[in-house]
């Protein structure tokens, strides 16, 4: 009887590795055995950077904050100058539909945006008529760029005039 069992299993073991009887589950994963001489002493972990380190990721920290935060406020003016013009414009179709309600052809002279503001019926809330640099718009009647009426405000610089960010910023201005 041990002959024709181990006649099996030698057959068996010719034909197919991956149909190793039961009581050989090794066969079907030798793999060479490693020996602890063989294996090299583990380096202990490190526990910090060492200085050179420290240094290098600084510098590109500074490099990449001197490249970018000069990108960031030019978008930031001209974010400001965009909502700037967007307010301006709301603001001059409200003035419009006053005229309309009211029944006006032309602005009177001394008509001033806080009129807009006032009352049950008012157009516009009170922080509506103040410009992303806190200041309030203006209007002037009759306009130089419209012709009824001009609602601007004057940019960064609260002046007059001005280039960039400081340039004043009118409704209905299309050369900006």
């Amino acid at each position: 009887m041990d002959d024709v069992r181990s006649d099996r299993l030698v057959r068996s073991m010719r034909t197919t590795r991956s149909r190793a009887p039961l009581f050989y589950p090794y066969m079907n994963s030798l793999k060479p055995m490693r020996t602890d001489r063989l294996r090299r002493p583990a380096r202990h972990a490190r526990r910090a950077f060492s200085l050179v380190e420290l240094i290098v990721a600084v510098t590109i920290m500074a490099i990449l904050a001197a490249l970018v935060v000069p990108r960031v406020s030019q978008w930031i003016g001209f974010t400001k100058a965009k909502t700037a013009r967007a307010d301006a414009e709301t603001i001059s179709n409200q003035v419009r539909m006053y005229m309309t309600a009211k029944g006006m052809s032309t602005l009177p002279s001394d008509f001033e945006l806080v009129e807009l503001t006032d009352g049950d019926g008012a157009l516009l809330n009170k922080n509506q008529i103040v410009d992303p640099w806190n200041s309030p718009y203006q209007i002037r009647i009759p306009g130089e760029i419209n012709l009824d009426f001009d609602v601007y405000s004057f940019g960064a610089d609260g002046q007059a005039g001005g280039e960039g960010e400081g340039a004043d910023v009118v409704a209905g201005d299309k050369r900006n």
